[in-house]
């Protein structure tokens, strides 16, 4: 049984390659550049996004069938063609190479999975089934979206701020961890979904003694 060992992954500036130009292509390089990553595309045809990121700049076109020779340098490879061989040989190449491989709805060809996401700013809420049922990945992503709103985007802005500035007043961790505690107790979200900007700076200086502005651009 595979147990999968959670990570974010920094992938900014890193080229990462992924073979194929369709549908499901589109969607794992968009995540990519929404990552920072400057992603290579190797297929012979590429959806209308897809030709858009290309002629933006966005995206570096392979106009060729899958070669071993894209691999190289890379950080990490998704294969997602509808070619089962070809996907096969990628998996190989990429592992022989010791490059992380994705294999699209093909788990046991993976050295890593790809979770469904709930982004929310700088908040990540991912969920995974470990490959054995996407569409319940999905239905509980949908489930989040619900509960976790544009608020929380907001929250983790202002908490962000808030840990630079009680870290530097220099306390102890102990100490640090407790008011960080008490704000996330707090009402505070209510606060920031009514934008009473003023209660929220006021539940910070009650809890922390911080002094702040908290209005989000």
């Amino acid at each position: 049984m595979i147990r999968y060992y959670p990570l974010c992954l920094d992938v900014s500036g890193k080229r990462c390659v992924v073979v194929g130009g369709g549908n499901v292509a589109e969607r794992k390089v968009r995540r990519l550049l929404a990552c920072g990553a400057q992603v290579e595309v190797v297929g012979k045809t590429l959806t209308s996004a897809l030709t858009t990121w290309k002629r933006q700049g966005k995206i570096v076109h392979n106009k060729a069938d899958y070669k071993d020779s894209c691999l190289p340098g890379a950080a990490l490879v998704i294969g997602a063609t509808d070619n089962e061989s070809v996907n096969t040989q990628i998996a190989s190449d990429a592992r022989s190479r010791s490059i992380p491989v994705n294999i699209v709805d093909k788990p046991a060809l993976c050295d890593f999975i790809l979770p469904s996401v709930v982004e929310r700013g700088d908040l990540l809420v991912a969920v995974s089934t470990g490959g054995k049922s996407p569409a319940l990945a999905a239905k509980l992503r949908e489930d989040l979206e619900e509960m976790f709103g544009p608020e929380y985007a907001v929250l983790v802005e202002i908490l962000g701020k808030l840990r630079e500035r009680v870290v530097a007043g220099g306390g102890s961790s102990a100490e640090n961890r407790e008011r960080f505690a008490a704000v996330v107790r707090s009402d505070i979200l209510d606060h920031i979904r009514r934008k009473d900007w003023k209660r929220v700076r006021e539940t910070i200086r009650s809890l922390t003694d911080v002094e702040m502005e908290v209005k989000p651009r």
